[in-house]
């Protein structure tokens, strides 16, 4: 099987937004290579630090926001 990791990394994104704080930062309990892939897009601050949260930019916390909103929310009935 061939993993699709543009795909894991929009539902990782998706899924930071669930988890913010402080208007930008989120949890990191993420796979490294996964948000190892998500700074190098621009997505994310660098995650290698001994905080247990990670910081999204103004890019990513846009992202984030609407693939949450895409992936995870129903449509209005």
């Amino acid at each position: 099987m061939e993993i699709d990791e543009d795909k894991i990394d929009d539902a990782v994104l998706a899924l930071l937004w669930l988890t913010l704080h402080n208007e930008r930062s989120a949890w990191k309990g993420f796979d490294w290579a996964t948000t190892d892939r998500l700074h190098k897009k621009g997505m994310i601050g660098d995650p290698v630090s001994k905080s247990k949260s990670l910081i999204l930019t103004d890019e990513g916390l846009e992202r984030s926001e609407a693939l949450f909103r895409e992936l995870f929310t129903r449509p209005p009935q």
